[in-house]
């Protein structure tokens, strides 16, 4: 071990740190300065100076000046909240501290502190120096070395945990030398740099150590046989390249300084305690300057809070002796418990299960509540469990009380569950998760973290019963004695978040779009998960074969243009091929030092050049062959012969829905080849497929919001939209002279600027001059003025209120619509200016297939609805039905909500959906 010992803290992530830290006690001092972020990064340094004594030290420090990773992405850090007030005030107050310390405070235009440390730390690891990198962030993991450790705050005692190379391989998978690799692949939310979608923690430490590298893994993605992260690296490999070069830090900054320029010769005691004195911190003045000190105040009462740096008062976490939680045993106990519950006006539940796929899971047992503190656990299927059937038989009367309101978190699992047990649940549902999500949809929505939000309780984590990755077990092999207190806790802990939720809906005006709209839903998609949609096998195989053929006749097209063949999923070579080798017209080099082939970079190309157009075809085919023709028939269901997808209603911000486990709503429609996907969409025997799809729904939601009579005119008259758009903004005399350029241009102009989009913006979608788009946007403005005012008006109400709301009230937060960085605040306000035409749009097909999904179920009818996607609908419809259903299905989609516009259904009927459209 060297006698040197260099600490480098990096100053921004320990800030934020200390200010969460203390973000509750709301610590001022008595001229009223924030000192909380002060305190606690005095206590950490106190702490770390006191028992680690370094020889040499320094805190780095971001600066506000944009960097070199800002000039090459200006999405970087884009989505990142502005910095709190408390900062703001506290950050000069730290570095004051620091210096008072006799510590160097050090920064640089143009870099970040990671950029810093790294430079200094490498020029000491080479001197044989030992260093110590203070920091809770993840990305100094590439920096770890023979002499350079990691400190990591550890968030449950307040103190460290020091990280080495075996630390490292031990956190990522990967020792540090492969760091940066895994965390290119992974991307970062929180900097705004997307890596591969489908690849996580646990996948890309896993291919980095097959492929040693990204670079390689890009190469070979074709030939890797897990589906999403071979999709994943063929159609995200730049993306990943560009995060690699986004997280690396730098070891070569310039002109830093020398880490022998950094010793610690003490602190200035007397001018550290008078510091102290000044922020009233009495036991850091009294060890400092040998007196007491005043006491800093929280809300003006006075209180000591000092004490060594952690997160926050620690959270609750079970105890069996504070509730009372049953294992139910016998069948008389489940009758008892019946008898009890069916007085209840409200009650909780929760279903333990063998498999999180609600359609093929078994139910491994069921929990229950009515009163916070107490549950219930009713094992079923497994040793030492009760006969499901019987224990079902006595319950079903509670679940069918119409007079009872039904708790639940992810309700329409739990309602899926029992479904397949045999159970309709009817009567009120609640549902925490949609509570959460209707609340405000950018807060995290599983129930572990709302506990820990709101109730300041840590459940129990369900891998502490089943274990996680390779060595994890099912709920099934577990003994009912092992679950019972967790099944318990997850129905007690849901009841007690609907008594805050539920408040909560009321307080916000949230309670109608919950009743009407978002609970009455869950068990329509629950219905519709459970039904599934058959798919025709046989015409995806030949499909397939197709593909192959098409697919190999591109290929020698590719290398008869390139005169060589090579790798076309690799970046690296396809760029060498078509920008050095063929010559084409290229931008300038990355930082990665590649050339971009990118698809806006290949389809400018190929207006001109044959070579990127076959490079985009062979790209488009292989996605569709992987993606779904390949994939789909691997999903279908062994024991219903369908595939069923999972809806999601709490993900989109807007509102809308999504679809997972497989993606439904991203099946392909732009290309011919594309929607040939739909045709392997068919109905069972006795059947067809219906597709009822609303037309232009959001442009006339937009019409109905803003009042404006020209557009609502044209819609009233049921003219052609786009072209009476053309019309006005072109100063056309009548419809009839509307060209097909004209139409192109003014749908471009109808979906583009009621969302902001810019002049540059339209003149980039259209292929014209800047100057040309900001005179039809003009034109637009002054033909439809109530748009105008639309827009005004929303981001003024953002801006007093913080959310913007749909027609039915659905609020979306919008919290960076102050911000003081234009960038950011521009997209917020876009987001504002959206939101409630988008998120209206989707109330709409919401209240429909509600209606729908009633009409259907009270006159027995045997047609059903199968997906929704975006605005369209499809159902399978019985033959015996095909002259009342369908028209049934376009009134009630076109009466579901009254506009001043009426709304239009566009619907078909056919043997497949691709017909049907």
């Amino acid at each position: 071990m060297s006698k040197k010992l260099l600490f480098l803290l990096d100053g921004m992530a320990l800030a934020y740190r200390a200010h969460f830290a203390f973000i509750n006690s709301r610590l001022k001092n008595s001229e009223g300065i924030p000192t909380g972020p002060v305190l606690g990064f005095a206590n950490t340094l106190e702490k770390m100076l006191d028992e680690e004594k370094p020889t040499h030290i320094a805190v780095a420090w971001d600066t506000h000046e944009p960097t070199f990773r800002h000039e090459e992405d200006e999405d970087y850090k884009a989505n990142r909240p502005p910095q709190p007030e408390e900062l703001t005030i506290g950050i000069p107050l730290i570095k004051e501290m620091v210096k008072a310390w006799g510590i160097t405070n050090i920064e640089q235009d143009g870099y970040e502190a990671d950029d810093i440390i790294g430079t200094i730390a490498s020029g000491a690891n080479a001197d044989d120096v030992d260093v110590m990198l203070v920091t809770p962030d993840k990305d100094f993991m590439q920096l770890v070395h023979d002499h350079i450790r990691m400190m990591k705050p550890d968030n449950n005692n307040g103190g460290f945990n020091i990280i080495d190379r075996e630390g490292v391989k031990d956190y990522f998978g990967v020792y540090p030398e492969q760091v940066i690799d895994v965390l290119a692949m992974i991307g970062d939310t929180s900097d705004n740099i997307p890596g591969v979608p489908g690849i996580g923690k646990k996948g890309a430490p896993k291919l980095i150590k097959k492929y040693g590298s990204l670079e390689k893994a890009i190469e070979d993605a074709p030939n890797i046989s897990g589906k999403r992260a071979r999709e994943g690296l063929m159609e995200y490999g730049e993306q990943a390249l560009h995060a690699k070069f986004m997280v690396t830090i730098k070891t070569d900054v310039p002109e830093t300084e020398d880490w022998e320029e950094l010793e610690w010769k003490g602190a200035d005691k007397k001018e550290l305690g008078l510091f102290f004195k000044r922020m009233e911190f009495r036991t850091l003045t009294k060890k400092y300057l040998g007196e007491e000190g005043p006491v800093a105040s929280k809300d003006g009462d006075q209180v000591d809070l000092f004490g060594s740096f952690k997160e926050e008062a620690p959270k609750q976490e079970l105890d069996e002796d504070k509730v009372n939680y049953e294992l139910v045993n016998s069948l008389d106990e489940v009758k008892k418990l019946a008898e009890q519950f069916k007085e209840k006006k409200e009650f909780c539940f929760d279903t333990e299960t063998d498999s999180p796929d609600p359609v093929s899971a078994g139910l491994v047992g069921i929990s229950l509540t009515a009163t916070p503190g107490t549950g219930y656990y009713i094992p079923v299927n497994v040793e030492g469990g009760l006969d499901e059937k019987e224990v079902i038989e006595i319950l079903r009367p509670l679940f069918e009380n119409e007079e009872s309101t039904k708790v639940a978190h992810n309700y329409k699992f739990d309602y899926l569950m029992l479904k397949r047990a045999g159970i309709e649940i009817k009567g009120k549902a609640f549902d925490t998760m949609v509570a959460a999500y209707l609340i405000d949809a950018n807060q995290r929505l599983k129930m572990d973290e709302l506990a820990k939000s709101l109730l300041n309780y840590k459940p129990v984590p369900i891998e502490e019963l089943i274990g996680k990755g390779k060595k994890q077990i099912s709920m099934a092999e577990l003994k009912p004695e092992d679950v019972y207190l967790y099944a318990c806790e997850d129905s007690d802990i849901t009841l007690r978040l609907y008594e805050i939720l539920s408040d909560k809906l009321k307080e916000d005006e949230l309670e109608e779009i919950a009743y009407t709209v978002d609970y009455p839903l869950m068990e329509v998609l629950a219905d519709m998960e459970y039904k599934g949609v058959k798919l025709d096998t046989d015409m995806l195989a030949a499909f397939s074969r197709e593909l192959d053929k098409d697919l190999k006749e591109l290929e020698k097209q590719i290398y008869d243009k390139a005169g060589e063949e090579f790798n076309i999923n690799s970046p690296q070579q396809l760029g060498t091929i078509l920008f050095e080798k063929m010559d084409l017209p290229a931008g300038k080099k990355t930082k990665t030092g590649q050339y971009s082939t990118a698809e806006s970079v290949l389809t400018k190309l190929a207006a001109k050049y044959e070579m990127p157009s076959l490079i985009l075809d062979y790209r488009q085919l292989t996605k569709l062959k992987s993606t779904y023709v390949d994939a789909l028939p691997e999903l279908i269901n062994e024991d219903t012969g369908r595939i069923h997808t999972e809806f999601n209603q709490s993900v989109a911000a807007t509102g809308r829905l999504s679809s997972s486990n497989p993606n439904l709503q991203n099946i392909p429609i732009r290309t011919k080849r594309g929607r040939e996907i739909r045709k392997a969409f068919i109905a069972e025997d006795g059947y067809k497929i219906m597709s009822a799809d609303y037309s232009q729904v959001e442009l006339r939601v937009i019409a109905h919001i803003a009042q404006d009579e020209a557009m609502m005119e044209a819609f009233k008259n049921k003219e052609d939209i786009h072209s009476r758009t053309a019309k006005e903004i072109f100063d056309l005399d009548s419809l009839d002279e509307v060209t097909a350029d004209h139409r192109r241009k003014a749908k471009e102009v109808n979906f583009g600027i009621p969302y902001g989009v810019s002049a540059y913006g339209l003149a980039s979608r259209l292929g014209i001059e800047n100057n040309e788009g900001k005179e039809m946007i003009d034109q637009y403005f002054e033909r439809f003025p109530n748009i105008l005012n639309y827009i005004n008006d929303t981001k003024e109400f953002a801006r007093e209120h913080g959310y913007v709301k749909t027609l039915l009230g659905r609020r979306r937060y919008i919290p960076d619509i102050k911000s003081g960085n234009w960038n950011v605040r521009g997209f917020a306000e876009r987001t504002a200016i959206n939101m409630p035409i988008q998120g209206t749009a989707a109330d709409i097909i919401k209240l429909a297939m509600i209606n729908i999904h009633h009409w259907l179920k009270d006159n027995n009818k045997k047609s059903r609805m199968l997906l929704q996607v975006h605005d369209e609908l499809i159902f399978e419809i019985h033959e015996s039905e095909l002259d009342e259903v369908p028209a049934k299905i376009n009134e009630l989609m076109e009466t579901a909500f009254e506009l001043e516009v009426p709304l239009d259904v566009d619907s078909g009927v056919a043997g497949n959906w691709l017909e049907a459209h």
